[in-house]
């Protein structure tokens, strides 16, 4: 080693000693810049808003306007919940502290007037007895705030078990709480702290602590409870660690085990603020009564009270510095549990940072001394990426946060002092750099032509053939709001990136209808298993969409998401060369591509994006599929019966989808016969439809206004229902 290599690997090592003790003592700079690269990687990738059965019915600035001014009187708030339990809300919760008796109470308005006889106020009403009447014996939950002063603390609706060492320490400390009506507290099925960060320093809610506690008794927050009492459970269940106490690792709520950081705190992953997760007030409160479209987003879904209007002062700040209603973020908390997308820091993270500095910067000292600058670059870049991407795809796969930051600065500041030390003492050395290509794999579809050409038999020919309709949904409107050269860019990245999978599934593209795609199996030679192929093409292509809105690939942000519409059919049909002697095309026509397309038209008003009728099922040996309901096709005599695609054998045979079959199937029965109970049963089935596909949920909104697709020949009268 030279007398520079050496001076070179002395000033490496002290910068990678410098940085590893700053990473250590972690000062609050870092810290502060760890939570903005978090908040970064949700601002560019953030929780994908599905439809959920949550919703925030909102007291909002037009409710204010209708109603007047907060607090309501609470008969009007009786009334809110009396509507919403009739609509079959699986769980009402009130982000709103009742803690004060109601002034506007007839019997308290009375009291405060001089020369009244005391017994008249008896016979008045009392608001707070109305309320606590409306709450009685319903899924109501209520919120209770946190105070410094007294010793007052709730009950608790709930029992608490928890295994390995106990974690009764682990969460934030309750010291106190705000007292509520005594006769609400009691009627209340369920109480939950409305606290979204205390103790933070922080404006901006990026964790939500689950559980408060005592030193002797847990309490839930307002969502977890909600979540609790729409299942109808009655026990939380604790996963301490199994060798140390004051750690909470998971819990267990009904059906759902959501992973918590060690202080009992759910890291939220947050969607874009959405209007379609909220439902102002005075819609549920119309003097009509609510609207069908109100009336199917609240039947079996969780509910959460409270408010968006300015002046109340319920405003937070999101990890997508987006300002939104408190009471939204309860709302997400539930929405992420239902989805089973969470974030993470693992406890050895801080840790895994510090040695990597150490690591990273002594491999970065070694390359740069010993190769020439150039490729030291090179090396010392790839390092320094190779941190950022890996941060970046532990995120993106596995909702795992790792600071970027730490081996980003010590590659960086080391590679680039050490090279600049080489670059100026140091004649550099010219090397070739070779660039990669990417290899070319014909489809296996082609592959069989070339090497069977007996096998391809051109000319009209009756086969039996799967065919497939792809249609972009609410392309009109998108197209609108596009120029013609925008408009062509969105169509060729969709359809590209949607009929590879007709290729890679062994399928045959017939042609692009505008925003449409026909696609066939079968044919020009044969292929085993063509329906079966066709679904896994349908499914790979509703992977890709998702993928493709996601990273917003078409450039419309996140507030418009690309959706499609996906119909396939097995039948009879006629393939071949078809046009004049000189200008042909290879296509199929028949009864089957008339019914494929129909199907596919059907999307839109079962609330589904993949359709495929009956004969396709049948052919099917272990997809996830539901029945959907016998549909009329124009120019048919008799009724398609149609299946919905939730998934391929994987989803098919998972616990979740074997829990939504059965209840589908007492679906299916009650809609036959038009059984009362059906409302409840597809409440129900919302609910466990979440847990299996979020596209669901639109799915049983819709079923319940198509009870024609589910009627026999020799049914009831269409007016008559059965218990």
């Amino acid at each position: 080693m030279t007398r520079l290599q050496q001076i070179g690997v002395l000033i490496g090592l002290i910068i990678v000693a410098a940085l590893t003790m700053f990473r250590a003592s972690d000062p609050p700079v870092l810290k502060q810049i760890r939570d903005v690269t978090f908040d970064e990687y949700q601002r560019l990738v953030p929780r994908s808003f599905a439809a959920m059965p949550v919703r925030v019915v909102d007291i909002d600035e037009a409710s204010l306007r209708e109603f007047g001014q907060w607090p309501w009187p609470r008969d009007r708030l009786a009334t809110l919940v009396e509507r919403l339990s009739d609509m079959g809300a699986a769980a009402i919760a009130f982000d709103v502290i009742f803690a004060e008796p109601d002034r506007m109470s007839p019997r308290n308005v009375i009291q405060e007037v001089e020369g009244v006889d005391p017994s008249l106020a008896a016979q008045l009403p009392d608001n707070d007895e109305i309320f606590a009447q409306s709450i009685e014996g319903k899924p109501v939950v209520l919120g209770f705030g946190l105070s410094n002063e007294g010793n007052y603390k709730p009950p608790v609706k709930a029992g608490f078990a928890f295994t390995g060492e106990s974690p009764l320490a682990a969460p934030p400390h309750l010291n106190a709480s705000t007292p509520l009506r005594p006769r609400l507290e009691a009627n209340a099925a369920g109480l939950g702290h409305v606290s979204l960060n205390p103790g933070s320093p922080s404006s901006v809610v990026r964790a939500v602590p689950l559980f408060l506690s005592d030193g002797e008794q847990f309490y839930p927050n307002l969502a977890i409870e909600a979540l609790r009492v729409a299942q109808g459970a009655s026990t939380y269940v604790l996963a301490g660690a199994p060798d140390r106490a004051g750690i909470i690792t998971s819990a267990k709520i009904g059906n759902f085990i959501v992973p918590l950081t060690a202080a009992g705190e759910i890291w939220l992953y947050v969607t874009p603020n959405r209007a379609e997760r909220y439902i102002s007030a005075r819609k549920v409160l119309a003097a009509g009564g609510a609207a069908p479209d109100v009336a199917a987003q609240i039947e079996g879904s969780i509910i959460f009270i409270g408010t968006s209007a300015v002046g109340l002062q319920d405003i937070r700040t999101t990890a997508l510095g987006e300002n939104v209603p408190g009471v939204s973020l309860q709302a997400q908390t539930v929405e992420q549990i239902l989805s089973g997308r969470y974030l993470s820091r693992p406890d050895w993270a801080d840790g895994l940072e510090i040695l990597s500095i150490a690591v990273v910067g002594f491999l970065l000292v070694l390359v740069t001394t010993f190769v020439s600058p150039a490729v030291a670059l090179v090396c010392g870049l790839a390092i320094t990426a190779m941190a950022l991407v890996a941060s970046w795809f532990c995120f993106l796969y596995a909702g795992l946060l790792f600071d970027p930051l730490a081996p980003i600065v010590s590659g960086s500041i080391t590679h680039f002092a050490a090279t600049s030390f080489r670059i100026l003492v140091i004649d550099r050395e010219r090397r070739e750099v070779r660039r990669a290509f990417g290899h070319y794999l014909s489809p296996s579809l082609l592959h069989r032509i070339e090497h069977t050409p007996d096998a391809l038999k051109l000319g009209g020919d009756e086969r039996e053939l799967t065919m497939m309709f792809v249609d972009v949904r609410n392309f009109t409107e998108i197209s609108e709001k596009l120029t013609p050269i925008a408009v062509v860019q969105f169509l060729n990245t969709l359809l590209d990136a949607l009929s590879r999978h007709v290729v890679g599934n062994e399928g045959t593209l017939d042609k692009f209808i505008g925003d449409s795609i026909m696609a066939f199996w079968n044919a020009p030679v044969d292929v085993s298993d063509h329906g079966a192929k066709a679904l896994r093409a349908a499914l790979a292509m509703r992977e890709t969409l998702a993928e493709l809105n996601a990273r917003d690939a078409f450039g419309f942000g996140n507030a418009r998401q690309v959706r499609i519409g996906i119909g396939i059919h097995t039948g009879l049909a006629c393939v071949g060369n078809m046009g004049a002697k000189t200008r042909f095309n290879y296509s199929a026509v028949g009864d089957a591509v008339n019914v494929a397309a129909r199907i596919e038209s059907c999307c839109k008003d079962v609330g589904f994006d993949i359709l495929i009728s009956d004969s396709t099922a049948r052919a099917q040996s272990g997809a996830a599929l539901l029945e959907a309901g016998a549909i009329p096709l124009k120019g048919k005599s008799s009724r398609t019966q149609i299946f919905a695609v939730i998934g391929d054998e994987k989803v098919a045979t998972s616990p979740e989808f074997g829990a939504l079959h059965l209840v589908h199937e007492d679906v299916m029965s009650a809609l036959r016969v038009r059984s009362r109970n059906s409302r409840k049963l597809i409440g129900a089935a919302k609910l466990a439809g979440v847990q299996v596909l979020p596209g669901l949920t639109e799915f049983y909104e819709r079923i319940s206004g198509r009870n024609d697709h589910f009627r026999e020949e020799n049914d009831l009268p269409e007016n008559q229902a059965v218990e």
